[in-house]
């Protein structure tokens, strides 16, 4: 990986994770209660904006970018990789539906690991694609990179709709990865502040 995006990606998920845990902090793991189309609705919802935003030269109501969104897309899908890892001492839906108050209970070091143990498979994951794809996000145009998005979030929906099953084509998890990496490209392409504040 070039030091370009060595850099960036440690720089944006240092803030993402720090993010992460102070929204854990005044919230607790409140997120646990999102259902797996919940969750894909929330990465459309952000992903719509950035797109909203890219066409309407980034004139907003609320002062939030698209870097803000960006980064919420990357939670979101390590939220979602974490309830698709099914992890011991991290309750299922069904648990929480039943008492709520088990939100309580969770030891918050369990779900900083997941989180960080999902960031070694991003980065692994990102330097074997980049090795395949020699770079090329750099030439590629922040929208395109948001239309990845939206696609992928499209196809979680498709995969949601079919139980889970996929005849020929990678399942949730991957195209989890793969949207995390284009909100990585397009934080490092816009050099946004974010980036500087891990």
């Amino acid at each position: 990986m070039n030091d370009q995006l060595t850099t960036g990606f440690h720089s944006i998920l240092d803030y993402c994770f720090q993010l992460f845990k102070d929204k854990n902090s005044d919230y607790g793991p409140t997120w646990l209660l999102y259902r797996n189309q919940s969750l894909n609705d929330e990465i459309w919802r952000k992903a719509k904006r950035i797109r909203t935003l890219e066409e309407h030269d980034d004139i907003a109501c609320i002062p939030e970018g698209r870097d803000v969104e960006y980064v919420g897309i990357i939670n979101y899908c390590i939220m979602f990789l974490i309830k698709l890892d099914k992890i011991k001492g991290i309750p299922s839906n069904d648990d929480l539906t039943e008492e709520m108050t088990v939100l309580d209970t969770i030891d918050e070091n369990i779900i900083y690991d997941a989180y960080q143990k999902n960031i070694d498979k991003i980065e692994e994951l990102l330097i074997k694609k980049n090795t395949d794809y020699g770079d090329a996000w750099k030439s590629m145009a922040l929208s395109s990179m948001t239309d990845q998005v939206i696609i992928r979030v499209y196809r979680i929906r498709k995969i949601l709709m079919n139980n889970g099953a996929c005849k020929v084509s990678e399942g949730i998890s991957s195209q989890l990865y793969d949207i995390i990496n284009y909100c990585i490209f397009a934080l490092i392409k816009m050099d946004t502040s974010l980036i500087h504040m891990g």
